[in-house]
């Protein structure tokens, strides 16, 4: 039988959004069929860099709208982030690791090494898909 798990939170791009989606990967967890602490560890790393780059690159002139939605089941776990801010220009194809004395851009870089799949789209906003598949402990 196949088992299932989701959450969703809306807000505003700032860091209390990156604490509050902490929390709810907390509870996914709780309730996370088939995932081994390994899987956990790294979906948790994908989503807060996923989650900290929209609240950085979120517009300084005006709030940007965010819904998340977190889920679980007993193949893997799955977030979307969708916002309203202006389509970020992001090729991950291009995507590589900053060398060492970067202080900054490993984000996307960290979320590609750690997922099975992260898609961009830009379509009134953007949206983020990311997917990893249970490899177990």
């Amino acid at each position: 039988m196949a088992t299932e798990a989701s959450i969703s939170l809306d807000g505003i791009a700032d860091p209390v959004l990156v604490d509050r989606v902490h929390e709810a990967l907390d509870q996914l967890f709780e309730n996370a069929p088939g995932a081994g602490e390994e899987d956990r560890m790294l979906f948790r790393l994908a989503v807060s860099e996923v989650a900290t780059n929209v609240v950085e690159h979120a517009s300084q002139r005006e709030p940007i709208h965010v819904t998340v939605r977190l889920g679980a089941d007993d193949r893997g776990f799955s977030a979307v982030f969708t916002d309203d801010a202006d389509p970020a220009l992001i090729d991950l194809s291009a995507v590589t690791m900053p060398g060492e004395e970067a202080e900054s851009g490993r984000g996307l870089a960290i979320a590609l090494a750690t997922l099975d799949q992260l898609l961009h789209e830009t379509d009134g906003g953007n949206t983020w898909r990311l997917h990893r598949i249970h490899r177990g402990d």
